[in-house]
């Protein structure tokens, strides 16, 4: 077993995309994951950044512990 499909496996698919990233892919994979368009959690994400709260920091966590697909 390859270490990419342990850790897809290990998290339940959330994997960051290689194809159809902004930015690192983490809407992207999270999208995926749980099954919505990729528009729609970036809306949502965005909106997000408009409230008080740590959600670049999120972005930026996800972004580290999020494997990269392939």
């Amino acid at each position: 077993m390859s270490t990419s499909s342990y850790y897809s496996e290990a998290r339940g698919g959330l994997v960051r995309p290689t194809g159809n990233r902004m930015i690192a892919g983490v809407c992207a994979g999270l999208a995926r994951r749980f099954g919505m368009k990729t528009r729609t959690v970036r809306i949502l994400f965005l909106l997000s950044c408009l409230l008080p709260g740590p959600q670049v920091l999120v972005y930026l966590a996800l972004w580290i512990i999020m494997p990269s697909e392939g």
